[in-house]
């Protein structure tokens, strides 16, 4: 089983599941972590390529000061 880093995290290794390709239907194996694509996948029939979904990031949002 091929692994990538990117995929590895505390939550353990990436699962291997087979997902319908969304152009011609054809069973294609992806590496998934949190419930995400972690590792590029292409389709063997039409080659549709299954990309990286990253994790969002949430990022704060800064309050101004209400000086009166």
């Amino acid at each position: 089983m091929a692994s990538n880093n990117r995929c590895a995290g505390s939550d353990g290794t990436p699962k291997l599941e087979e997902r319908p390709c969304p152009v011609c239907g054809e069973e294609v194996e992806v590496f998934l972590r949190k419930g995400r694509i972690c590792e590029e996948s292409v389709c063997p029939k039409c080659g549709y390529k299954f990309e990286i979904q990253p994790e969002p990031v949430i990022v704060p949002r800064q309050v101004p000061d209400q000086a009166e």
